[in-house]
């Protein structure tokens, strides 16, 4: 699946990727519209669907991963509800073990997410992963989201990189889909970014369960 002889820099997204994105589907579809139906006082059922139809409108924007965008729109401090429940982030399993191998392999290693500032420092705060990374970048520092095709331009010109030498590992079918695009040659998916669901089909890529599938390929350049 991976020949890691060919490969010199590992982009990894976050949610579902390197953390259980239980956390993010139990914050978004649960925790919010309680706290939005009892900041208005409407029945939990009435917010539900008024928010689903929220987030739809600005899926895949940048304002759909702006924590500064909702708690604006529905006037709830939305970093803080999100401290409410950080006890459900989670790293999958494996997934430190597969860092630390790329470390020792010496692969360069970068965190590429449109999660917003807030939640990616509350959630490296939380599991303490950014010390795995050469880099951290967030798409808000660029303005786009990765499902832009222009993203990866701008993610070039601030760490350059070369497509044939590089493995892109998300959860998302679009942004995997706008990295083909761009020429990234090794890409891959995850099939279960959420512990608590069945896994799911990711397109028409190479995709594992876990990290434990590829582990075993790479070699300590030491």
């Amino acid at each position: 699946m991976i020949d890691w002889n060919q490969i010199d820099i590992v982009m990894l997204d976050m949610d579902g990727t390197l953390l259980d994105l239980h956390f993010d589907n139990h914050f978004w579809l649960e925790h919010v519209p309680t706290r939005y139906a009892e900041a208005k006082g409407i029945p939990l059922g009435q917010a539900r669907d008024e928010l689903l139809a929220r987030y739809k409108s600005v899926e895949g924007t940048l304002e759909w991963y702006c924590v500064d965008h909702w708690s604006r729109e529905l006037e709830l401090d939305i970093a803080l509800l999100k401290e409410e429940v950080d006890h459900l982030i989670a790293v999958h399993p494996h997934v430190i073990d597969f860092l630390d191998q790329l470390m020792c392999a010496g692969k360069e290693r970068i965190l590429v997410t449109n999660a917003h500032q807030k939640t990616l420092a509350l959630k490296m705060e939380r599991t303490r992963l950014a010390g795995f990374f050469n880099q951290v970048i967030s798409s808000h520092q660029l303005g786009l989201p990765k499902e832009h095709p222009e993203f990866w331009n701008r993610l070039q010109n601030l760490h350059p990189f070369d497509r044939e030498r590089t493995l892109f590992v998300d959860d998302s079918a679009s942004v995997l889909a706008s990295a083909k695009s761009y020429g990234i040659r090794w890409l891959l998916a995850m099939l279960k970014p959420d512990s608590k669901e069945p896994p799911r089909v990711v397109g028409d890529y190479p995709s594992i369960h876990d990290f434990s599938e590829i582990t075993n390929g790479l070699r300590c350049a030491i």
